[in-house]
C-alpha cells in the first residue's frame, strides 16, 4: 500500500489470442492494472489459457510496483480517467470506492463462480451493504516465517504463538553478520501499505492505536513509543543493511537467498519461500502466528488483493468475464496443473482449505487460515477505536497522511532522526490533516 512518482518498474504487455482476429470478428480489449507480486505475474503468464477460452477478448497489462500502482489507479478512478477496465486493489479501497459508486457491483456473476465459497473474513471486507464490489484474487494475513535450521542452531524452539520478547531473543541468536545472515527482516520502505501496514499491525499488539474514540491522534503515547523503539532496536541490531528501502519484494528476495533468520510478513509469501525453484532454503522454513506483547492482540493483519471493475468502463461484460476466470475455481486448478497445488492463490475460498491435495502440498495452509480467521478488523486494537481496519484506518484520508508518517518512520530507521522526533512529527502532521478534514 503505497504511492510513488515514477513508472520505472512499469511494464506494459499486450496479449491477444493468435488467429482470433478473423474477418468480421469483434475483438474487445480490456486493460488490466496489476501489482508486480508473484501471484499476479503468474496470472499474466497464464493469459494464453484465458485467450484459448475467450479468443474475442484481448488483454493489455499494466504491471506496476505496489506504491506506483496505488497512485495510478487512485488518480484514475477519482478523476474518472477510464484508463483501466480491471484494477487490482485492496481491502482498504474497495469499501470506500464502492460507497462512492466508483466500482461495478459483482452481483450478476456466473453461478459456477460460487461467491458463497469465499471465506467470510475476506469477502466481508469487499462488501458494501450486502453487495460484493471486488473479487478476491488472493487473501492474506501475516505470520512469522523462520529458518528452522538457524533456530535449532541457536538452541531455541519457535512457539506456535510467539511473543515479541521471544522474537527479539531469537533475532539476536540467529544473527551472523560476517556471513550476511540477519536475524530478522521487516518492512522499512515508506508507504501506507509498506512499512505502515507492518507497523500499524505491530502497534495493535502493543496496545497502540492511530486515534482515540474522539479521532485524536495517539502518536504521543507510551504505546506508540514502545512499538517504534522495539522495531528500531531489533532492526538496527539484527536487521539487514539498507532496510529503510526494503519492502515485501526486497525482503522476499533476502529470505529466499538465506539471508534472513525470520521474516514477519504476508502469509502469501509462504509458497514462494518454500518453492525449491526460487528459494535456497525451501526445505528449512517453519511458520508461526504473528507475535503478540501479552495484551490480547496479535500483530497480524487482514488483506486481499482483489480485481475490481471501475464504473464507466466501456467493456464491462468482457471485464466481468476476465474477473470470473481469474478468481474462479477453474483458475486455481489451472495453477495447480502448471505450478503445483502449493502455488495456487491462497486465502480466498473455503473449498481450498477442504482440498486434501492442497493441504498435503502446502505445509503453511493451516497457519495461513488460522491467521486470517484470527484477524478482526472491526476490533483491531486493545482499547476502543472509531475505525475499522487492522493495518490501516478505513477512511479516505488515511492513504495520504499514513504515507507521510511512513516516510518519517523510514527516516528514523535510516538513522536520520530519532524515534521521538519521528513520533512528534507524526502526531503533528496527522493532527493537522484530521483537523483540515473536519474530524
Amino acid at each position: 500500500m503505497r504511492f510513488g512518482k515514477t513508472l520505472c518498474t512499469a511494464s506494459v504487455l499486450a496479449i491477444a489470442a493468435a488467429g482470433a482476429a478473423t474477418a468480421g470478428s469483434h475483438m474487445t480489449t480490456i486493460t488490466i492494472a496489476t501489482v508486480n507480486n508473484g501471484d499476479m505475474v503468474r496470472m499474466q503468464g497464464l493469459a494464453d489459457e484465458f485467450n484459448k477460452e475467450y479468443p474475442d477478448i484481448a488483454l493489455e497489462w499494466v504491471t506496476l510496483e505496489e506504491n506506483v500502482l496505488r497512485q495510478r489507479v487512485t488518480q484514475d478512478i477519482t478523476a474518472g480517467g477510464g484508463q483501466f477496465d480491471v484494477m487490482t486493489i485492496g481491502t482498504y479501497e474497495v469499501p470506500i470506492w464502492g460507497k462512492q459508486g466508483w466500482l461495478v457491483a459483482l452481483d450478476d456473476m456466473p453461478e459456477d463462480w460460487d461467491a458463497d465459497d469465499f471465506l467470510p473474513a475476506i469477502s466481508s471486507g469487499l462488501t458494501v451493504d450486502g453487495t460484493l464490489y471486488a473479487a478476491p484474487f488472493y487473501g492474506e494475513s501475516s505470520m512469522v516465517m523462520y529458518r528452522t535450521d538457524l533456530m535449532e542452531q541457536a538452541g531455541l524452539e519457535m512457539p506456535d504463538a510467539p511473543t515479541w520478547e521471544f522474537i527479539t531473543k531469537a533475532a539476536e541468536a540467529m544473527t551472523d553478520k560476517e556471513n550476511e545472515v540477519y536475524g530478522i527482516c521487516l518492512r522499512g520502505k515508506a508507504g501506507w501499505g509498506e512499512n505502515m501496514a507492518f507497523l500499524t499491525a505491530m502497534s495493535n499488539s502493543f496496545g497502540a492505536r492511530w486515534f482515540d474514540e474522539n479521532w485524536t491522534p495517539q502518536f504521543d503515547t507510551e504505546e506508540w513509543a514502545t512499538t517504534l523503539n522495539t522495531y528500531l532496536d531489533v532492526m538496527n541490531n539484527y536487521g539487514p543493511p539498507g532496510a529503510s528501502t526494503n519492502g515485501f519484494n526486497e525482503n522476499l528476495s533476502l529470505f529466499q537467498q538465506g539471508k534472513c533468520g525470520m521474516w514477519i510478513d504476508a502469509t502469501v509469501a509462504a509458497s514462494f519461500v518454500t518453492n525449491p525453484d526460487d528459494s535456497t532454503v525451501a526445505d528449512k522454513v517453519g511458520f508461526a502466528l504473528a507475535p503478540d506483547a501479552g495484551n490480547g492482540k496479535r500483530s497480524n493483519w487482514l488483506w486481499a488483493w482483489s480485481l475490481a471493475i471501475p464504473s464507466g468502463t466501456d467493456a464491462e461484460d468482457a471485464a466481468k468475464t476476465f474477473v470470473a476466470w481469474a478468481t474462479g475455481k477453474g483458475y486455481t486448478e489451472l495453477v495447480a496443473q502448471n505450478e503445483g497445488w502449493a502455488n495456487v492463490p491462497p486465502g480466498t475460498r473455503k473449498s481450498l482449505y477442504e482440498n486434501e491435495e492442497y493441504l498435503e502440498a502446502a505445509p503453511f495452509a493451516e497457519m495461513t487460515l488460522n491467521s486470517i480467521n484470527e484477524a478482526d478488523p472491526k476490533n483491531p486494537t486493545v482499547d476502543p477505536v472509531p475505525y475499522t481496519g487492522i493495518q490501516f484506518v478505513a477512511i479516505p484520508e488515511f492513504s495520504g497522511f499514513a504515507t507521510q508518517v511512513g516516510q518519517e518512520f523510514s527516516a528514523a530507521l535510516a538513522g536520520q532522526q530519532s524515534a521521538e522526533e519521528a513520533l512528534e512529527k507524526a502526531q503533528a502532521l496527522v493532527s493537522d490533516e484530521m483537523e483540515a478534514a473536519g474530524y
